[in-house]
């Protein structure tokens, strides 16, 4: 489904502050917060108020258009989502995050924490760190030096 039969499905429509937030994450090579999506937005020549930044993202996550990955400094960034369920793997030297799909692979372990906890699991949330390919070469390259 494309994002405007997403937007007409939840009767909303295509605003400015939608078309740049969505354009500014699409080129962006890693996760991105509300203040760099705003300046972002200034350095493009297409301002748009840090309140509706934040309103839009909202919106698109509500729509499952965009996600939150967590960084490894407590802080998060937003990233444009893939269809279906994914989780992020964020390289800590970097930033850069990739997706992965994963539901499937967490159905025992929820299961498990079920039966053990007695709550009923509705939700979760997995992200993992590491270092991606390009910085472990450019370490490799350092050491080497």
């Amino acid at each position: 489904m494309d994002l405007q039969t997403k937007l007409n499905n939840a009767g909303l429509r295509m605003t400015r502050p939608r078309q740049v937030v969505l354009s500014i994450l699409e080129e962006a090579p890693v996760p991105l917060s509300p203040q760099s999506i705003h300046q972002h937005s200034i350095e493009a020549g297409q301002e748009i108020g840090l309140v509706s930044v934040y309103r839009t993202l909202e919106v698109l996550m509500e729509l499952a258009l965009v996600r939150k990955v967590h960084g490894a400094d407590g802080c998060h960034g937003y990233v444009i989502a893939s269809p279906g369920h994914h989780h992020h793997l964020v390289c800590h030297e970097c930033d850069r995050a990739i997706e992965f799909s994963g539901k499937e692979d967490l159905a025992n372990l929820m299961a498990r924490i079920q039966k053990e906890t007695g709550y009923i699991v509705d939700g979760h949330m997995l992200q993992l760190y590491g270092l991606c390919p390009e910085c472990q070469s450019k370490m490799k390259a350092r050491v080497n030096e």
